[in-house]
């Protein structure tokens, strides 16, 4: 208490020596870090963050309880981690450093989503899958959220054009070279087609289940996208969010659903993304990943 009290009675002789320089110094180091974190929150390197930042407090815990054994642990980790983060982060700094060479570096944290854009693409692509699926012509798009998907975007073919039924269409003709990948939409814009997707990984899927609906389930998997397809096979429109696949949907429930997760649920936390998809298709009947009926 007197440490306090001594600190609060020198406080006015440590402002004096503060300069205008100091404080546009220390306004430059916080937006430096606040930026940095959102932009790490915003792609795949958001999840090493968090586990750095559980390591360095794990070291610190043990330097102030004197676990010898556990801080040299910890410490060597440290150590060797630099070299592996620089590994692991690589995808993410070289898009940082393309980014700020090309002049674009606001890219890199803010992403504009126009809501008039989003809106057109939700009704567009229900329009634009429901002439698919009477058509049995296959279809997956990645609706892109906050993880960022250049690794999957760098697989296919960049594009910058409006989502509309009838550019859907064509992209997904069995005849058109794009027609076997997925489309990657981004803020309401397609920015990719023919790109390829992860597998999942999830050895309880159907058997019935082809390669894009795995696709589709890998990708939510790997990432916060929305993914919706249609079965070549049977005509079958389905959704993949967090893993998670919904099969068999009308038009109207692929348009709620998009709109729900999309354009609603924008300002929602990621986390809540799964607790939302229950109550998005609670009363919805269909076929589940597993094959079974959901009740």
């Amino acid at each position: 208490m007197d440490a306090i009290l001594r600190f609060l009675g020198q406080l006015p002789e440590y402002l004096k020596l503060i300069g205008p320089f100091d404080v546009l110094d220390m306004i430059l180091i916080a937006f430096g870090v606040y930026y940095l974190c959102m932009f790490a929150r915003r792609s795949r390197a958001g999840q090493l963050v968090r586990a750095v930042v559980i390591i360095l407090a794990a070291m610190l815990l043990a330097n102030l309880l004197r676990l010898r054994v556990v801080s040299y642990v910890l410490n060597r980790t440290v150590e060797l981690g630099v070299v592996a983060l620089i590994i692991l982060f690589q995808p993410e700094l070289r898009r940082f450093l393309e980014q700020m060479g090309s002049g674009r570096i606001k890219e890199l944290f803010v992403s504009e989503r126009s809501g008039d854009d989003m809106e057109q693409a939700v009704v567009e692509t229900a329009a634009a899958y429901e002439s698919l699926s009477a058509d049995k012509v296959g279809a997956l798009m990645v609706f892109e959220r906050k993880t960022i998907l250049d690794d999957m975007l760098k697989t296919g073919t960049t594009l910058d054009a409006a989502v509309s039924a009838q550019l859907l269409k064509n992209l997904f003709w069995n005849k058109a070279p794009l027609h076997d990948g997925a489309v990657i939409v981004r803020a309401g814009r397609i920015v990719g087609a023919g790109c390829m997707l992860p597998l999942s990984g999830n050895v309880n899927l159907s058997r019935d289940l082809g390669m894009r609906h795995r696709a589709a389930i890998g990708a939510s998997e790997n990432s916060d996208a929305v993914v919706a397809v249609v079965s070549e096979e049977t005509g079958s429109i389905s959704v993949a969010i967090n893993g998670v696949l919904k099969r068999g949907l009308t038009r109207a429930e692929l348009e709620q659903i998009l709109r729900e997760e999309l354009i609603t649920g924008s300002e929602a936390p990621t986390a809540t993304a799964a607790a939302k998809i229950t109550s998005v298709f609670k009363g919805f009947k269909g076929e589940g990943a597993n094959g079974k009926e959901n009740p």
